[in-house]
């Protein structure tokens, strides 16, 4: 008795063995052409390699949500981790709309709620005064890197040296405000994308005389290395906003180029230098500029544009002749 269990034990095994195997050749050819079928994990497809039939389409994905990317950062859901966040961007953030998936309005009560959902989550972004300071801090270099046009870089860079300015306790007795400018004057910069520190003025809340203390400061004690601004960088910005055609900004640009030669810039403010060539470019290309309309957009006075024109014009003619 006991040995005809074995035995039909046995013939199950070897019948339900039979059946795994027939199913997984089954699996494993194209039921029009019996070709190899091709698993393509990228694209979540079973293809044959015979005819190209396509047996299954959007697999789903079982693996885990995250893979090793780059040593700072392995997830692969969710938004990036930014400097220019206090906690670099992984804590919540709650949207300002009172509305609900479908875009529809809620109710009085569901906006009252949501308002101290976000108050709260406010209060425990921010736990103390130093990540208060960053998030105030934050939130000025966007704005003013906003209006100046500054790319994403830059921003970045900014808060690179807040932070370390943080670290350092290089803040009290200095304005937040002033340190945020400093910072982000110093990474334009470095950058290549200068702007004055009258534009800065313009669009901080202080006023220029603590922004070039808080610059000079922070250049002395983080021992950043920046070099003297070019004329050329400040050109493609001036001939934006001049909207000078594209002969006078290359004019300008030789102009500057024979001016360095001749080391016409030692000494002198770029943007001045910049903005006096474009006025020359724009008399040898007969485009309708005035010294009133580049002191306007530029912030270059009058004067300084008057005084430079001339020799950096001369500059240029030298270079040419020979």
């Amino acid at each position: 008795m006991t040995q005809t269990i074995v035995d039909t034990t046995a013939d199950e095994l070897a019948r339900n063995g039979e059946r795994d195997t027939d199913r997984e050749r089954r699996a494993s050819e194209c039921p029009e052409c019996a070709g190899t079928i091709d698993h393509d994990e990228e694209h979540g497809e079973r293809t044959c390699t015979e005819c190209g039939l396509v047996l299954d389409a959007d697999a789903i994905d079982y693996g885990p949500e995250w893979r090793t990317l780059d040593d700072e950062d392995g997830r692969r859901v969710g938004p990036p981790v930014s400097t220019l966040r206090h906690d670099k961007g992984l804590s919540t953030t709650i949207g300002w709309q009172n509305e609900d998936a479908y875009g529809n309005q809620l109710s009085g009560r569901k906006r009252e709620q949501l308002q101290r959902l976000r108050t709260w989550n406010e209060r425990f972004t921010s736990k103390n005064a130093a990540e208060r300071n960053l998030k105030q801090a934050f939130g000025e270099i966007e704005r003013m890197a906003s209006a100046l046009g500054l790319p994403e870089p830059c921003r970045e860079t900014a808060g690179v040296l807040y932070r370390r300015a943080v670290d350092d306790g290089l803040l009290p007795g200095r304005s937040i405000e002033a340190v945020s400018t400093a910072c982000l004057y110093a990474a334009a910069r470095q950058h290549g994308t200068p702007r004055t520190l009258v534009a800065f003025e313009s669009v901080s809340r202080v006023e220029k005389l603590p922004v070039q203390r808080a610059y000079r400061y922070l250049s002395t004690e983080l021992g950043l290395q920046i070099e003297p601004a070019d004329p050329v960088h400040y050109l493609p910005q001036y001939a934006s906003e001049l909207e000078i055609s594209d002969d006078a900004e290359r004019v300008a640009r030789e102009i500057l180029e024979a001016a360095k030669r001749r080391g016409l810039h030692s000494g002198r403010s770029p943007a001045g230098l910049a903005a006096s060539a474009i006025y020359g470019a724009a008399r040898l290309t007969n485009d309708r500029l005035t010294q009133e309309r580049i002191g306007e957009e530029t912030g270059v006075s009058s004067v300084t544009v008057r005084n430079r024109y001339r020799e950096l014009l001369n500059a240029y003619g030298e270079a040419r002749d020979r």
